[in-house]
């Protein structure tokens, strides 16, 4: 395989406002807002040449957050750091940092202001 599976990634939102300040907030980061005709977006920082996937928050009609849906893992530093500032910035834990095993570090998950479920990962 050239490359890895996961080019890009999407999460659904209601409120662009509400969304952006939260993962701003739980991420530390700045995410830019782009209009595409009604649909907005909400661009994620993206490293040229670094591995991992970019993507998106996102508000149109036919994206509606959800707990079922996709699971996305953002790769984190040390999963405490994300995960103890999401009650702060609106979200829920929907499962505290947890050992996979000492081979594939940690992962935790949350509901964001939206509804959606998504996770983090760190080895440490």
């Amino acid at each position: 395989m050239e490359h890895n599976m996961v080019g890009w990634f999407e999460i659904p939102v209601s409120d662009m406002d509400r969304a952006k300040a939260f993962y701003e907030s739980v991420f530390k980061v700045d995410i830019a807002i782009h209009n595409f005709g009604g649909m907005l977006m909400g661009w994620f920082p993206f490293a040229e040449g670094k591995p991992g996937a970019s993507g998106t928050l996102i508000k149109q009609e036919t994206y509606i957050p959800s707990q079922e849906g996709t699971l996305v893992y953002f790769v984190c530093e040390d999963v405490a750091n994300e995960i103890g500032r999401v009650e702060a910035a609106g979200g829920k834990i929907y499962q505290p940092k947890t050992q996979i095993s000492p081979e594939h570090g940690y992962m935790a998950v949350f509901l964001d202001t939206e509804g959606n479920r998504v996770a983090l990962h760190s080895n440490a």
